[in-house]
């Protein structure tokens, strides 16, 4: 059973509960976007078995009217096994969701993936109609020009700042240079992207910068944020625009958890309270 102190940052171990929690979440205003927790696998057959999990799980979404999609990992579908293992189960995934009208976001990874990442979501992105998302990371130096490929196809793209811990040759790695990268390739979005920009950011001026944006645009976008994180603010930005919250889920939560606790001074004070009881 999942404690209680993982609860804030985890749906839960399994999707019935997961599914649960979108629902709650939705009643709030806010669309969910649920992620298996797994990655990394160097075998095929874990691989394999979350790509399955992943269309059972829509096709329980699809049973619902819930407002739901889900976020793959390219190392959970077997990227690290081999490309042709992860293009193979990435189109399971997406084949079922185009069959059930369903949403399939890939994440970004090491920015060793970044070239098999985009490549997927370009073929898939023209198969479906649009029918997918993948997530940019504003840290890497390349990011800019990836959108300029990116601008002219269907489907949408998120843009974070980056969680990973690049080298420098390839990414920017102070945080005032990440910041200046993200809002020039969110300036850039807005003014070049037709199908919709998903803002990738807990940070308040990065939000009010999209608002900017889309007031001068008209570009149409959503917030996204992570389960646990400003959710406050979460309910209170889905009171006049769309906002998605990015909900892990699985038995596999512990690293995941701890990742969350230590990234940010709140989140380890709150676990801090929670152990302490109160």
């Amino acid at each position: 059973m999942l404690p209680p102190i993982a609860s804030r940052f985890v749906a839960g171990e399994t999707a019935p509960v997961a599914l649960e929690h979108a629902r709650e979440t939705n009643d709030s205003g806010v669309g969910v976007i649920l992620n298996l927790l797994g990655e990394h696998y160097d075998e095929r057959e874990p691989a394999d078995a979350d790509a399955e999990t992943y269309c059972r799980l829509i096709d329980d979404i699809a049973r619902t009217d819930l407002r739901a999609c889900v976020s793959v990992k390219p190392s959970q579908l077997g990227l690290d096994v081999g490309e042709t293992v992860f293009r193979e189960n990435l189109a399971r995934v997406v084949e079922r969701a185009d069959e059930r009208g369903a949403f399939v976001w890939i994440d970004m990874e090491d920015h060793t993936t970044t070239d098999a990442t985009l490549d997927a979501f370009e073929r898939h992105a023209r198969e479906t109609g649009g029918r997918v998302g993948v997530c940019v990371q504003a840290n890497l130096r390349r990011t800019r020009e990836d959108l300029e490929r990116l601008a002219g196809l269907p489907g949408k793209v998120r843009l974070v700042k980056g969680a990973y811990d690049p080298p420098a040759e390839v990414a920017y790695r102070e945080r005032s240079r990440v910041n200046e990268s993200y809002r020039d390739c969110l300036e850039y979005m807005f003014a070049a992207f037709d199908d919709g920009v998903a803002v990738g950011s807990h940070d308040p001026a990065m939000v009010a910068l999209a608002e900017r944006l889309h007031d001068e645009h008209g570009t149409p976008y959503e917030v996204q944020m992570l389960m646990g994180v400003r959710e406050d603010a979460q309910r209170e930005l889905a009171a006049d625009r769309e906002v998605w919250q990015y909900a892990p889920y699985g038995s596999k939560w512990l690293s995941y958890f701890y990742r969350r606790v230590l990234e940010r001074k709140e989140n380890l004070s709150f676990a801090l309270r929670a152990v302490a009881g109160g």
